[in-house]
């Protein structure tokens, strides 16, 4: 499944293993509260290789969320 919210993310960004992830871990910290915010759910940050993830448990999965064509798009769960 492919969530994508409609905010545009203008972060620096790295890219690993295929995936856009955040560059800095004070931005993905920001998106964490944005992203708590919109689905009602705790959200941390994670370091993953080069970059950060966010991550929360949703719907009964441990989810992690990076970017994709300047949006917030979950990766994995």
């Amino acid at each position: 499944m492919m969530n994508l919210f409609a905010v545009p993310v203008f972060d620096a960004t790295v890219i690993y293993e295929g995936n856009e992830l955040f560059k800095g871990r004070g931005s993905a910290e920001q998106w964490a509260q944005r992203l708590t915010a919109e689905i009602g759910v705790a959200t941390t940050v994670q370091k993953v290789g080069t970059g950060w993830v966010l991550c929360a448990h949703l719907d009964g999965a441990d989810c992690q969320w990076g970017i994709y064509g300047q949006r917030i798009k979950r990766i994995n769960g």
